[in-house]
């Protein structure tokens, strides 16, 4: 099942799409991809296209680079129209892109009967974080150093988590294992290439319906209860922690000025503020901001104004990437990029790539980062603790 191109995005709410088959791609290495992406999807605008947005995209888009060490090899983005998409919906299962016969229904069946099946392969994988304790909390002592001197008002400040000389076998059936784990509404399966992701994001960078365009950043977390009067009592400590309260409305901020580049005149808004949604191992504050957008913008247009979401980098956008680029200590990737697919109708709908494994089939190497927003209110114990909350809710799980 692995030997073709998979992708498979996962609501978890009974409705994903599965692709499959090989069919036209690119792999974006050059300097002007921003060009590329656009003109490949000029030559495919009547397919169903899916995508895979590096990080390092920023360096297109800004005048920003990227020389810290990569461990993953992912290209700066990948594109594919696959032969086959199959959208779920309920019970309901409708071939949106190429040919129902024996062979797609074959493959779609042996899909479904691997996700119901739950015969999960051992996970005894231990993942080490590339930087240390001691250099983590420095680092966070120096960006609030940043902030205290003016030059940002938040930073996004990730860490590594690896494993090397991995091997899984059973790819399909890791990911329907991190699934059961996170049922989160952004998850996501793609095996490209010599790539596996294992997906468990909460996080909508943007999405398009019709000429409106939504995005919904993360800003707060706080780790599930294990009673029910524990997990109302962190909701609500989440919701009235001041600390979280700036973070979210600084991204809202930021997000909304990215969106007034595009947007028609007077018609971006916040549609939810503070919103506290409940995932299997966390709680997150999430907002949501929306505008109209002329009908004729293009895809390019829509990410030179938005990418890379602010919700992985900081505020202001630019002095924020400068600042992440020296302090951290890996080349980003895929990680804090974004999965997504574009429909014929110019609709599309795009992730944040977090709480994600990240698995070079070829090398080996297994990566999954994690992060945080750093402000002048930040403890940096307390940002290292929320770290290894993200971390700990998925790997203790899969080692379970």
């Amino acid at each position: 099942m692995n030997q073709i191109p998979i992708s498979y995005l996962n609501s978890n709410n009974g409705i994903s799409i599965l692709a499959f088959g090989d069919g036209p791609m690119i792999k974006v290495t050059e300097d002007n991809a921003i060009d590329i992406i656009q003109s490949f999807i000029d030559r495919h605008k009547d397919k169903h296209i899916f995508t895979c947005l590096s990080y390092d995209l920023k360096n297109d888009i800004e005048s920003l680079e990227s020389n810290n060490r990569d461990y993953t090899g992912f290209p700066k983005a990948i594109l594919w129209v696959p032969e086959t998409v199959v959208r779920f919906d309920s019970e309901k299962m409708n071939f949106v892109q190429g040919e129902k016969n024996d062979k797609t229904i074959d493959f779609v069946q042996n899909f479904i009967e691997k996700e119901i099946d739950q015969n999960y392969p051992p996970f005894p994988y231990k993942l080490s974080p590339r930087t240390s304790k001691e250099n983590y909390l420095k680092h966070v002592k120096q960006l609030q150093d940043e902030i205290q001197q003016g030059n940002i008002y938040e930073v996004n400040y990730c860490q590594e988590f690896f494993a090397e000389n991995v091997e899984i076998k059973d790819t399909l059936n890791t990911y329907f294992k991190l699934n059961t784990i996170t049922k989160a509404p952004y998850s996501s399966y793609l095996n490209i290439d010599d790539f596996t992701l294992f997906c468990g994001s909460p996080e909508s960078f943007i999405r398009k319906k019709e000429n409106r365009i939504y995005s919904s950043p993360i800003k707060g977390t706080k780790k599930r209860g294990k009673t029910t009067e524990e997990d109302e009592y962190l909701k609500q400590a989440l919701l009235d922690d001041p600390k979280e309260r700036s973070e979210n409305v600084m991204i809202v901020d930021l997000v909304r000025n990215d969106l007034s580049r595009i947007a028609n005149p007077g018609s971006v808004k916040v549609d939810e503020l503070f919103g506290i949604h409940s995932f299997e191992t966390v709680h997150q504050m999430i907002s949501t901001i929306s505008c109209e957008v002329p009908e004729n913008i293009s895809f390019s247009d829509i990410l030179k104004a938005t990418f890379p979401m602010g919700s992985m980098t900081g505020a202001p956008k630019f002095s924020a990437m400068q600042l992440i680029e020296e302090h951290e200590d890996f080349k980003r990737g895929i990680y804090s990029g974004s999965l997504g697919y574009l429909q014929p109708n110019g609709n599309f709908d795009m992730n944040v790539v977090i709480r994600t494994l990240i698995y070079n089939n070829r090398t080996k190497y297994l990566s999954c980062p994690v992060g945080g927003a750093i402000t002048i209110k930040s403890t940096p114990e307390a940002e290292y603790e929320e770290c290894l909350v993200k971390i700990k809710g998925i790997l203790d799980q899969m080692n379970a």
